[in-house]
């Protein structure tokens, strides 16, 4: 059966440019107000919760006089009419200056005046630099509504664990005793710098005290030490994505926010399918005291980042976007992602869980490798027969599973790595040492005829992103 619906819709109406704004072809723009429109279709991958929040995926196209010009568009809408009194379109659109922007509007559900509230989308547009490029209103048509009804459809026949934008999502429902992360780690192609940012919401056993956001982010140059800044602790974000004040955001496909000196304005693609490092169901039915999933797990960022005086300008910083969930950071862990190439990539999480009797354990290892658009092992639960021996400077794992095994050496050179503590949901630390110019050696054999035979075998050489866990 289908799992969700899809709809097209239009709305149009003007906007006004900031004092900043220019178009480049006559210069200053006009006070009065421009033309803006976007045709979009939503792709829900569920069917809709009048008492709850459903979000999906835009697809169209987004038009604004004297920015865009029929520009292809795609973002996200959440559907939140009861819980959260809004729906909210977030359009991503380039300009014809080149330049990546976004409009983000919001229909404030007010079910005294359903008519207005509901057809009437203020919004803002930003552009590079997260500056505000103008203010606009949009409105939907009342004579556009057969057409509207018309072009709902049964939604594809997908999951929607599979889903990027539905696996984004906040899982954190209140529960205390509870950490989910979204993190990013991405190299920049043309200096070799490194970057992570680490976002979370930790929710504190009992009800005593609450949620709260918080984390940091981290500049690895080449040639210089490790940089690193906390921001937070702040009330957690309203919504389904993660927010922390008015300074850090985590959306599909966006990243904004300051912590200390250092500042981002990113914006990420990644038209690869999702990578199940632990089995989907971990992930889907919260079977492990903690789970990782990517999401985007080859993706492209570009935007700014600025720190102690300097600018990156990323163009093509390829990374992968990354989530946990669980009741909090494992007795011990090392982790690795290495962009192979080519669309390969292999993913690497091996853990001690905290558990009473479970901590006394080897390290469980789970090895997600794609390569040639197969990922391997075809069961996740392989971890069972991979070993992990975890140390520093260099940690392995070592495994197999059908008639394939796998070596993968992991370097974190001393002056390379920035050592950050952790706190977890309970108050137990950890000491988290992370770099995101490590080295790996990967070598794939395969078995023949009674005999294993070299298959892959790839060298990275501080494009590497790992780290390694301990206590305290």
């Amino acid at each position: 059966m289908p799992t969700g619906i899809r709809f097209s819709e239009a709305m149009s109406g003007t906007w006004r440019p900031s004092s900043q704004a220019t178009d480049a072809a006559t210069g200053p723009l006009q006070a009065a107000g421009e033309p803006i429109r976007f045709d979009v279709t939503a792709e829900m991958p569920t069917f809709l919760k009048p008492f709850g929040t459903v979000s999906g995926r835009l697809t169209g196209t987004f038009s604004a006089t004297g920015l865009a010009t029929v520009a292809p568009a795609t973002g996200t809408i959440e559907i939140s009419p009861i819980e959260h009194r809004r729906i909210r379109y977030t359009v991503d659109f380039t300009g014809d200056d080149g330049g990546r922007y976004r409009f983000d509007g919001r229909k404030a559900i007010a079910w005294t005046h359903p008519l207005s509230t509901w057809t009437t989308l203020p919004g803002t547009i930003t552009g590079p630099d997260n500056r505000i490029v103008g203010t606009a209103t949009l409105r939907f048509a009342r004579r556009d509504l057969p057409t509207l009804v018309k072009s709902v459809r049964p939604g594809r026949r997908t999951r929607s664990i599979g889903d990027p934008a539905e696996l984004v999502r906040s899982r954190w429902d209140g529960r205390p005793g509870r950490l989910e992360v979204w993190y990013d780690t991405f190299t920049d192609p043309e200096t070799g710098t490194g970057f992570w940012l680490h976002h979370e919401i930790v929710a504190p056993p009992g009800t005593g005290s609450p949620a709260v956001a918080r984390g940091w982010a981290a500049v690895f140059p080449v040639g210089s030490p490790p940089v690193w800044e906390r921001f937070g602790p702040a009330p957690v974000g309203d919504g389904p994505w993660f927010a922390a004040g008015d300074d850090v955001r985590a959306e599909p496909g966006l990243r904004t926010g300051r912590a200390g000196s250092i500042r981002w304005d990113l914006r990420y693609e990644d038209r690869s399918p999702p990578l199940f490092t632990f089995p989907a169901a971990a992930w889907r039915r919260e079977l492990l005291p903690g789970a990782q999933i990517v999401p985007s797990p080859t993706a492209e960022f570009r935007g700014t980042v600025e720190t102690d005086g300097r600018t990156y300008q990323l163009s093509t910083a390829r990374g992968a976007a990354a989530r946990t969930y669980g009741h909090g950071n494992a007795e011990r862990w090392s982790w690795l992602h290495a962009d192979l190439g080519d669309g390969d990539v292999l993913e690497v999480v091996a853990a001690v869980s905290r558990r009473r009797g479970l901590d006394r354990l080897a390290p469980l290892a789970f090895v997600r490798l794609r390569c040639a658009g197969r990922d391997w092992p075809a069961n996740p639960l392989a971890a069972m027969r991979f070993r992990a021996h975890l140390d520093l400077p260099t940690w392995t794992v070592t495994g197999r599973s059908g008639n394939r095994r796998v070596r993968v050496t992991v370097t974190q050179p001393e002056d390379r790595c920035a050592r950050i503590g952790y706190t977890d949901p309970d108050g137990a630390t950890a000491t988290c040492t992370n770099s995101e110019r490590a080295d790996a050696h990967i070598v794939l054999q395969r078995r023949s005829s009674g005999s294993w035979s070299l298959e892959r075998e790839w060298t990275l050489q501080g494009t590497a992103h790992a780290e390694v866990g301990t206590r305290p």
